[in-house]
């Protein structure tokens, strides 16, 4: 049996997740980046903001 507290924390982490994927991918920095590394055609778009966010604070990071 699983606990329901977490399962409803993991539901609201994903759908927190899903909007901000969402809200990040219509950016124009997102979209920017995205032309600089020729991925117009996105095939995973978690992947691709996975990405994007990472290689952003990298750059950050510095």
């Amino acid at each position: 049996m699983t606990n329901s507290t977490i399962a409803k924390d993991e539901s609201q982490d994903r759908a927190i997740w899903l909007n901000l994927r969402q809200a990040i991918a219509k950016s124009s920095g997102f979209q920017r980046w995205q032309k600089e590394q020729n991925l117009e055609s996105v095939t995973n778009l978690d992947l691709t903001v996975r990405r994007y966010l990472e290689e952003t604070l990298e750059t950050l990071a510095y």
